[in-house]
């Protein structure tokens, strides 16, 4: 008898610590995912607003190239002719003018396409890691240790990607049209 009950007392040891060690493992996964899907947001965020200063950065480059040519040209043209011009009825001369270097605006539409496939990347990877954190938390006999610890924890609805007014009307109304260009 005595036998009977250190090895009931044992078994209720052994399973008490096998359902704590359950309850802790399931917390410590939640809060490593939860944060996880957080600071992936954050990149999200930080990816977005450095690609736009990128191309903010790049955008001005034609600009005050331009602005630079003006005066180049301006300068050329006073110092050709004067400040009031060439005043001659037949002009026999080959003008050579600044050009605008076209691969200015080559790099911009570099820096945007970079800019939106590292911003994918990042977009694929938040909607994979909230994949993984609820189906982690959603599956037996994960799903009861996780309502009863309270999981989750975070509103998940808020780190959804970020997407366009017209995308969201397509996938509403479930049709979509032609790329205009």
């Amino acid at each position: 008898m005595k036998k009977g009950l250190i090895a009931f007392a044992a078994l209720t040891v052994l399973f008490g610590v096998i359902i704590f060690s359950a309850f802790v493992e399931l917390n410590n996964t939640c809060i490593s995912n939860e944060k996880s899907i957080q600071a992936q947001f954050e990149q999200n965020k930080n990816n977005y607003d450095n690609y736009f200063k990128k191309l903010k950065e790049v955008a001005q480059v034609p600009e005050m190239y331009v602005e630079g040519l003006k005066d180049v040209y301006n300068t050329a043209m006073s110092g050709r002719y004067g400040d009031g011009g060439s005043k001659a009825v037949f002009q026999w001369l080959q003008e050579q003018n600044p050009q605008i270097d076209a691969s200015i605006y080559k790099q911009i539409q570099q820096v945007i396409e970079a800019g939106r496939n590292d911003f994918e990347s990042n977009q694929k990877m938040l909607i994979d890691k909230k994949r993984i954190y609820e189906v982690y938390y959603q599956q037996f006999p994960n799903s009861v240790i996780a309502s009863i610890l309270g999981f989750p924890k975070i509103d998940l609805d808020i780190y959804s990607i970020v997407t366009s007014e017209l995308t969201e009307t397509i996938f509403t109304n479930k049709e979509s049209t032609f790329i205009k260009l």
